[in-house]
């Protein structure tokens, strides 16, 4: 059997004799080939690359500089799947080393080799935050250059449009992959065959950031009727796209996750048919005990009025309606700012302005509420009607006012305003309420 040598790989590339090359490539192990092809030129690599099996390419690769990796990648481009089964049969760490060395245009395009689940693990890897736009993103999309005709560009979506996310937008990117434009599919189907793509577009268009955080993307379909938006890197290179019904479950989740936080749940859960009883007990109790603890405080005021109480008995008929009035006032607040400051109807700057409204407006409530508290106490116990008035005023105003101030304070400090939940808003209500309500009926009273 005759033995082979490195120049001898050299010399059946030259005569094109594959059948002796690859009976030549044989005779190394995969640590004496990562040498050979690390020295090798260009085309040399590339072709000796071609001749090892699918297991060896990969040990192989790993082993390669990045520089020689990228090298390989490019020369491979024509044989898509070949390089699909390089990058899905290694491992994810190694491959997302890889995947960072690369220019942006160079990895998006190798992500679209990808399996579904290697690209969803690569996606993480590759540095983007858990909940940025970058993890939501696809790499399923057509583009085309600038200087396309409207029939190349149609020919195009009939070769690689099968695969496309949607077709509904078509994008512009030059020889770097960087995004011009974007152009809906019905411009290009309604314009003459011989028409230049670059005469259909005016270089103005809407694009989100991979580290941007999702509920942008939420923001900005909003804003812009769009079925799908663009993404791009810092510089310009355009990454995937994301399309509106991956936002829609974002927004879904988004305000399940407002939802429980504002019933004093720490996160969103699971289904509650499918979560466990531990799951849920460790989801709520939190919260609870924490109010626990606040509403100690109720106690403690009522105590310090104990003499209060035993002057005027009739004040502990009133005491659960004044101060539910209260936490009913702010949370209806609370629910109104909270539900603005997300949509972005409403800027932090805002609140001193809203705090005036919101005084007048809990001050016309309480009123229209202390007359129908007062009606009430002129049949059970008209001796303290003035007092449940003031009170009743004084509560749904300290409540309404809390209310509205809760989430722009937690906004402030980069906390999710749904956090100022109903409870909480309601805990604080009572104490305040307990503490007006027998301040009130003592002045009043003289006790």
């Amino acid at each position: 059997m005759k033995i082979y040598d490195e120049n001898d790989l050299y010399k059946f590339i030259k005569r094109k004799d594959w059948k002796q090359l690859r009976i030549a490539i044989e005779q190394f192990d995969f640590l004496q080939l990562t040498e050979i092809i690390e020295r090798s030129n260009e085309f040399d690599s590339i072709v000796i690359f071609r001749f090892l099996g699918r297991e060896l390419a990969t040990d192989v690769f790993h082993e390669l500089s990045f520089k020689k990796q990228e090298e390989i990648v490019e020369g491979l481009a024509q044989n898509a799947s070949k390089v699909a089964a390089l990058l899905n049969d290694m491992e994810p760490d190694d491959r997302t080393a890889f995947l960072e060395e690369l220019q942006g245009n160079v990895t998006q395009r190798l992500m679209q080799l990808l399996t579904p689940e290697n690209r969803e693990v690569a996606k993480k890897l590759l540095g983007y935050p858990e909940d940025s736009i970058g993890r939501l993103m696809t790499p399923e999309y057509v583009a085309v250059k600038s200087n396309y005709t409207v029939k190349q560009t149609l020919d195009h979506i009939r070769e690689f449009g099968k695969d496309s996310e949607t077709l509904n937008v078509i994008y512009i990117v030059d020889n770097d992959w960087h995004l011009i434009d974007d152009i809906r599919i019905r411009e290009v189907l309604l314009a003459s065959p011989e028409t230049e793509i670059k005469n259909l577009i005016d270089n103005k268009f809407v694009a989100l950031s991979a580290f941007d955080d999702q509920e942008t993307a939420v923001n900005v379909f909003k804003d812009h009727d769009r079925v799908a938006l663009p993404v791009i890197d810092s510089n310009g290179i355009l990454l995937g796209i994301v399309t509106v019904d991956d936002v829609l479950d974002v927004a879904e989740e988004e305000d399940t996750e407002d939802f429980h936080k504002f019933g004093a749940i720490q996160d969103a859960v699971v289904s509650p048919l499918q979560a466990t009883i531990s799951y849920l007990y460790k989801k709520r109790v939190f919260w609870l005990a924490a109010l626990v603890f606040m509403n100690v405080f109720s106690g403690a005021v009522i105590a310090k009025f104990e003499n209060v109480l035993e002057s005027a008995l009739a004040l502990v008929f009133f005491l659960p309606l004044l101060i539910d009035s209260g936490g009913n006032a702010g949370s209806q607040s609370a629910t109104l700012m909270i539900r603005a400051l997300a949509t972005g109807d409403v800027q932090l700057k805002d609140w001193v302005k809203l705090l005036g409204k919101e005084f007048l407006v809990s001050l016309l409530l309480g009123i229209t509420m202390a007359i129908g508290v007062a009606l009430v106490s002129s049949f059970r116990a008209p001796e303290i009607t003035v007092v449940l008035i003031i009170t009743m005023i004084l509560i749904v105003i300290a409540g309404s006012v809390i209310g509205m101030l809760l989430p722009f304070i937690f906004t402030k400090f980069k906390v999710d305003p749904a956090t100022a939940s109903a409870p909480l808003i309601t805990s604080i209500a009572d104490i305040l309420g307990v503490f007006i309500y027998f301040t009130v009926a003592s002045q009043v009273l003289g006790i």
